[in-house]
C-alpha cells in the first residue's frame, strides 16, 4: 500500500473540491493502493479562538465585498461540476480551525479520520455550521462512532494543541504554502484540488508499477 498525505483545512472550499474529485477516482478504482492520512494546515493560524464575522474576514481578506464575490465564482462553479452544493451564505462565522484539527488527529487514532472530515466539510460548508465550536465538534465526533465525552473532555483542555501547531509549523517550513496538498509516498507532491482524471492517470500508473514490481 501506498501513503497518501492529504494537508488540508476544513474551512478551505479547494480542499473539499480536491476530495470530492479524488473520491470520484477512488470509486472508480476500488483496488487503488492507497492508505489516506489527513494532516493540519490553517489557513488562519491566527485566528482568534472565537472566530470572526464571515463577510468581515473574506472583505478584509479580498479587497471589498464585489472582489470577494468573484473570488468564490470559481468555487462555486467547480463545486457545482463536482456535484457539491455549497451554502456559503449560511456561514456566519470563519472559525479557528485548531479544534477542528484536534479533532481530525484524535479520529485518526481511532481510524475515523476520513469520515470526520467530510462532517467537517459538510456542517461547515452546506450546514453553515461553526466548526470552532466544542458543541458542534463533539455533535461531529458522536456522528462519525467516537466518543463523544471523551472528545468534549479534551476540548475543554490543550491537549495536542502544540502538536498541530508544530506540524503546520513544520509543513509550513517544508515549503507548504496552500491547500490542498497531496503527497504520495513521502516522495511526490500534487497542489491544488486535481481533477479526477489526474488522479485516474496516478492510480493507473502506481498500480502499473506495483504490478511490475510484484512479477
Amino acid at each position: 500500500m501506498i501513503t497518501l498525505d492529504i494537508l488540508s483545512d476544513p474551512i478551505c472550499p479547494w480542499c473539499y473540491i480536491g476530495w470530492a474529485n479524488l473520491a470520484r477516482a477512488l470509486e472508480a478504482r476500488p483496488d487503488h493502493p492507497f492508505v489516506i492520512e489527513w494532516h493540519p494546515f490553517q489557513l488562519n493560524p491566527e485566528m482568534p479562538p472565537g472566530g470572526m464575522d464571515r463577510r468581515a474576514y473574506l472583505e478584509a481578506k479580498f479587497g471589498g465585498k464585489d472582489r470577494a464575490v468573484q473570488a468564490y465564482l470559481p468555487v462555486l462553479q467547480h463545486a457545482q461540476k463536482v456535484g457539491l452544493a455549497l451554502n456559503l451564505e449560511a456561514i456566519p462565522r470563519t472559525p479557528s480551525t485548531l479544534d477542528a484539527h484536534r479533532l481530525i488527529h484524535w479520529a485518526g487514532i481511532e481510524g475515523r479520520q476520513t469520515p470526520v472530515v467530510l462532517a467537517l466539510f459538510r456542517a461547515y460548508f452546506v450546514d453553515g455550521r461553526d466548526i470552532g465550536d466544542a458543541a458542534t465538534l463533539a455533535d461531529i465526533a458522536q456522528s462519525a462512532g467516537m466518543d463523544r465525552a471523551l472528545t468534549e473532555t479534551l476540548l475543554a483542555g490543550p491537549s495536542d494543541t502544540d502538536d498541530i501547531r508544530a506540524r503546520d509549523t513544520h509543513a509550513r517550513s517544508r515549503g507548504v504554502n496552500g491547500v490542498p496538498t497531496f503527497v504520495i509516498a513521502n516522495s511526490h507532491v500534487l497542489t491544488g484540488a486535481q481533477p479526477t482524471e489526474t488522479w485516474l492517470s496516478v492510480i493507473d500508473e502506481i498500480t502499473g508499477q506495483l504490478g511490475a514490481e510484484g512479477t
